[in-house]
């Protein structure tokens, strides 16, 4: 299930891929989105579901190495880092993410 309608989830889409195009053409370093989580979590689903197209990296925060993680944010999964800092948490926010991107694009990094 996701909480997009119509053609917004493909406008998300469309514009974060153009986003990294324009980032790998410029040879920069492309940020890194990590999403925490955990199993059973209907939300971390849907993330993963929304975001399937910019999977770059997932933590789960049941292995033993990732302790500290689910010390953390055992209760609020999914949480979403951006270069290794916290980002949002709960639900997907493509407005959010595409305003981070767009800030370290102008920033080159």
């Amino acid at each position: 299930m996701l909480w997009f309608q119509g053609n917004s989830m493909q406008l998300a889409k469309y514009s974060f891929r153009l986003l990294l195009r324009n980032r790998s053409a410029s040879k920069t370093v492309l940020p890194v989105l990590t999403l925490f989580t955990k199993d059973p979590c209907p939300l971390c689903d849907e993330a993963k579901e929304v975001l399937e197209a910019y999977k770059n990296r997932e933590v789960d925060i049941t292995l033993p190495e990732n302790s500290a993680w689910y010390q953390r944010y055992k209760f609020d999964i999914p949480v979403f880092h951006l270069n290794g800092q916290f980002l949002m948490m709960h639900r997907v926010d493509i407005s959010k993410l595409e305003k981070q991107l767009q800030k370290l694009e102008q920033q080159g990094l």
